[in-house]
């Protein structure tokens, strides 16, 4: 019986098939987006005495469906921008997220924090096509991969100039990893089995990673107490979505998760 995700990959093959034929490998150097001057996503996650944030742009989801009626991915970016996110994340995948490369296009050309493709990568032509939009990192997914296709995703990431946010499910996500090649990992708090959230066990697996690695959790995290767990256990950035989404204002709202944030972190200073 096929999980969800085997469904957005065997869909991902399918979509692609089609991209290639509108254009080619080499023709994506013609794409205006390709010249554009890359901003380092690496450095904008790690700051001092703070847990950056990646807000996510972001209409639906398979679990969730519909998310946010009222969406303008250009007005969600800039807000995002004003609320005092680190990086912006995109979700460029049609079918299964309601996003587009049309957005990270867009959005590229007027935001200037660091932009994080986030689609189910499974071939370097999608790598190449992120930074042809604007994109500045590219989410690869490590459950997606098989054989030595996760180190030619990230020889191209390497190739075309972007960072590589890389993504684990589980322990054994992790244990595939060759971290002389990761430099940025994450790790989904959701369970694609039943969909729970569990920031603790995503923690677990982030924290065996070598020292010197940037450390994102991703999914769940919705409070100034969450932050400022993951300031406590060592995580740089959180990667979050559907929070925001669901919001009135997505800026304020990073704006006030912040501050909240920063109440605890003071508490906690105080208090130790």
């Amino acid at each position: 019986m096929s999980t969800i995700l085997d469904q957005i990959v065997k869909q991902t093959l399918e979509d692609l098939s089609s991209r290639k034929k509108e254009i080619s490998f080499n023709d994506l150097h013609s794409l205006e987006g390709f010249e554009k001057q890359r901003i380092d996503f690496k450095s904008a996650l790690q700051k001092e005495n703070t847990v950056s944030i990646i807000a996510e742009v972001k209409k639906g989801s398979p679990s969730k469906g519909v998310i946010r009626e009222d969406f303008n991915p250009m007005d969600i970016a800039l807000s995002y921008e004003d609320g005092g996110a680190s990086a912006i994340s995109v979700l460029t995948d049609k079918p299964f997220f309601m996003g587009d490369l049309d957005y990270l296009n867009s959005i590229s050309k007027r935001v200037q924090l660091p932009l994080l493709r986030k689609d189910f990568i499974v071939d370097p032509f999608q790598i190449k096509e992120a930074r042809a939009y604007g994109a500045d990192a590219v989410l690869i997914i490590v459950a997606i991969t098989e054989g030595n296709q996760l180190d030619e995703l990230l020889a191209a990431a390497k190739e075309f100039g972007l960072s590589a946010l890389v993504e684990c499910y589980d322990e054994h996500d992790f244990d595939r990893l060759d971290f002389s090649k990761v430099d940025i990992l994450g790790v989904n708090n959701r369970d694609l089995k039943n969909f729970e959230v569990d920031v603790h066990r995503g923690i677990n697996i982030l924290q065996r990673a070598p020292e010197g690695t940037v450390l994102v959790s991703e999914s769940g995290l919705a409070s100034g107490k969450d932050l400022a767990l993951l300031q406590k256990e060592g995580i740089h950035s959180a990667l979050i979505g559907e929070y925001f989404m669901r919001q009135v204002d997505p800026g304020l709202a990073v704006r006030s998760l912040l501050e909240s944030f920063e109440e605890q972190f003071d508490g906690d200073v105080e208090n130790a």
